[in-house]
């Protein structure tokens, strides 16, 4: 995986196809919290709802510094049911 999304497409790249894959999964496993979130973009979102994959994608397509590895791995962290 890419180490900085500063040169990553990451709607059409492939570290970009593996960083949605790995959303996927979170979404898909229950131990995490990975519900929709509000969106005030009723242009792109008129049920006001977004995605967890795409409100993450979206994050990192728009701050391309951030790395993409430790994002993920502290959005694991953070996204975490704990019992």
């Amino acid at each position: 995986m890419a180490s900085s999304t500063k040169k990553l497409d990451i709607y059409t790249s492939e570290e970009g196809r593996l960083i949605a894959e790995e959303l996927k999964k979170m979404v898909l496993d229950n131990h995490y919290n990975t519900d929709d979130s509000y969106s005030a973009n009723i242009v792109t979102n008129p049920d006001h709802k977004i995605s967890f994959v795409d409100k993450h994608l979206k994050y990192l397509s728009e701050h391309r510094s951030v790395n993409p590895t430790h994002y993920l791995s502290n959005l694991k962290l953070m996204s975490k049911i704990r019992k």
